[in-house]
């Protein structure tokens, strides 16, 4: 004869329906006959009557509590940074916290299951990567060794007027220098707001940028009316590799967050448009920490440059040690085309140097040769 096979769940119902034939029986002689104790009787007796059939099945453990459970006060002051930072991450909601002087903050890594409960993050478009480049930018060690400039890529305003946002950074610091609406990408905007910001931090050594105007043009060299100027002022320009933004990728990545916070959807004017960028820039500078200065603020790593703008700009010099044959000196005319002048520079003990340059209709940029014979 082979074995009576039984389950678990078999026998609690016997037990049930025993307990209902007879409620006024002997209740620690039928667990008895079923092998379990008066407790675990009672306990299934008091399930059934709870839940019902179902309520005999087995349930998955639940701790009545969690001795290393996130308070729900220091919950709450997540959630609320996060509603006042809806862009930033759980590093950086983590250091604003510590900054606003939170007693118990937890880790990054709780920060973002929070977020994730709550339902406050919002999952990454899949892109493909590619292998990271170099960095260009390794010699940009202190503060205003290397600026960076760019135009973010132009927008239509809701009452339609076309917005060119200019943006410079210090390279080192990742300090925002300049965040302007302007209404096109000619030079003279572009020098004023230059201006501007060399009067008030002072200037730097080089200046990066794209091949772009007004930072470049086709002339010789490269040079436009507006690096012209930087060399001038004893800033050397300095432009990328044509369709290489990685180059320039600090502050390509800040324009990222810039587009995120002040441009999606973009203000009504440009008005609003030039506020929405000044409060970014506030932000961005004094409070928001930065993951690559070690959650720390760009502004407490800045500090001006000690090159003040001068007061009047000053033609390129030559070294009037070399030969005269060395080299030699020609002023351009517009487009890029040379004079057929050419000037000697004024060596030492001579009062004046070769011919003087006939007035020219176009710039002042002036083109070193590396040989007369060129």
């Amino acid at each position: 004869m082979p074995w009576k096979e039984t389950r678990v769940m078999d026998e609690r119902v016997r037990f049930i329906a025993a307990v209902q034939a007879d409620p006024k029986g002997n209740f620690s002689r039928l667990c008895a006959s079923f092998g379990i104790s008066r407790a675990k009787g009672y306990k299934w007796v008091a399930r059934y009557n709870e839940l019902g059939p179902s309520g005999l099945a087995d349930q998955k453990p639940v701790a009545r509590s969690c001795p290393h459970r996130t308070p729900d006060k220091v919950v709450d002051g997540v959630i609320a940074m996060r509603k006042l930072h809806p862009f930033d991450g759980p590093k950086k909601l983590r250091a604003r916290l510590l900054a606003n002087g939170s007693k118990s903050v937890p880790a990054a890594s709780t920060i973002g299951e929070i977020l994730d409960r709550f339902g406050l993050i919002r999952p990454r478009r899949a892109r493909v990567r590619v292998p990271p480049h170099s960095a260009p930018l390794a010699h940009a060690s202190a503060p205003n060794d290397v600026w960076c400039v760019d135009f973010k890529g132009y927008f239509a305003c809701g009452d339609k007027t076309i917005c060119y946002p200019l943006t410079i950074s210090d390279a080192a610091s990742r300090f925002l220098i300049k965040c302007e609406a302007l209404r096109g990408m000619t030079t003279a905007p572009v020098q004023v707001q230059f201006e501007r910001a060399f009067h008030e931090f002072g200037l730097p050594r080089a200046i990066r940028s794209d091949n772009g105007s007004p930072f470049a043009s086709k002339t010789l060299g490269g040079l436009s009316w507006l690096s012209a100027w930087w060399i001038q002022l004893g800033i050397v320009p300095e432009r990328i590799e044509p369709g290489q933004p990685q180059q320039n990728g600090r502050h390509e990545r800040m324009h990222k967050t810039l587009k995120e916070q002040t441009a999606n959807p973009p203000a009504p004017t440009m008005e609003d448009q030039q506020r929405a960028f000044d409060r970014f820039r506030a932000d961005y500078n004094e409070h928001r920490p930065h993951e690559a200065l070690g959650m720390q603020t760009p502004s407490s790593h800045y500090e001006p440059s000690f090159r003040v703008m001068p007061a009047t700009l000053h033609p390129p010099q030559y070294d009037s040690t070399l030969p005269c044959d060395s080299f030699m000196l020609r002023k351009t005319m517009s487009r890029g085309k040379r004079s057929a002048s050419v000037f000697r520079p004024r060596s030492e003990g001579s009062p004046s140097g070769s011919k003087k340059s006939p007035t020219t209709s176009g710039s002042s940029i002036t083109d070193r040769c590396s040989s007369a014979t060129s």
